[in-house]
């Protein structure tokens, strides 16, 4: 794909997940491939004022080393970001793009520490398995992390992402625009999970 059409996506991306208010303020991350890296946000700034003419966005190999400094600091999830393309590359994953967002109702899934079953018919044609939750000890995901990241993947190289206790979701997909849906997918699904066992405790059903 064409660079500039990989910033026109990633434009679109961020943007919806901001509108979805599954993003706000300057929180949450994305990236997508390109030819010898990739492009990730920025640090500091916000979803909704990326743009297609590369504000708000930064290229880097995927090992985080930026390739034009004029873009600015990565985020600093660079590291997981590169890892999802690693593992893909070494799994045979189709994996273009990368959402991470702290979005509400995962988040308050998250702190169960148990996976996000597949609670709608939707979740079960579009994922097919319960969505792991990876419990990561500080801010951003790390080197020492990798092995436990790894493992998911390894046991299940088509599981589309995964949730990180108190931090919301990684949703992976074939470019960004299928990775902003799947994490869309997963929000509404955690909601749907909450609501249920609300209902179920209180006896409505």
């Amino acid at each position: 794909m064409e660079k500039a059409k990989i910033y026109e996506q990633l434009e679109i991306a961020a943007h919806r997940a901001y509108a979805r208010g599954i993003q706000t303020g300057n929180g949450g991350n994305c990236s997508a491939r390109m030819e010898g890296g990739m492009i990730v946000k920025s640090s500091g700034g916000s979803l909704a004022d990326c743009n297609k003419e590369g504000e708000g966005f930064v290229e880097t190999t995927l090992d985080g080393t930026v390739l034009a400094p004029e873009g600015g600091k990565p985020t600093r999830e660079v590291f997981l970001h590169g890892l999802m393309y690693r593992l893909a590359d070494e799994l045979g994953m189709n994996v273009g793009g990368v959402m991470h967002c702290h979005s509400p109702w995962a988040i308050s899934w998250s702190y169960s520490k148990k996976a996000l079953p597949m609670t709608t018919l939707h979740m079960q044609l579009k994922v097919g398995c319960d969505l792991p939750v990876v419990d990561v000890k500080t801010a951003s995901v790390q080197p020492e992390d990798e092995p436990a990241i790894r493992k998911l993947f390894e046991e299940n190289p088509k599981l589309p992402g995964f949730i990180l206790v108190g931090h919301g979701v990684v949703a992976l997909g074939k470019d960004i625009l299928a990775a902003e849906h799947m994490a869309e997918l997963f929000e509404e699904t955690a909601q749907i999970a909450i609501t249920k066992a609300a209902c179920e405790k209180l006896g409505i059903y």
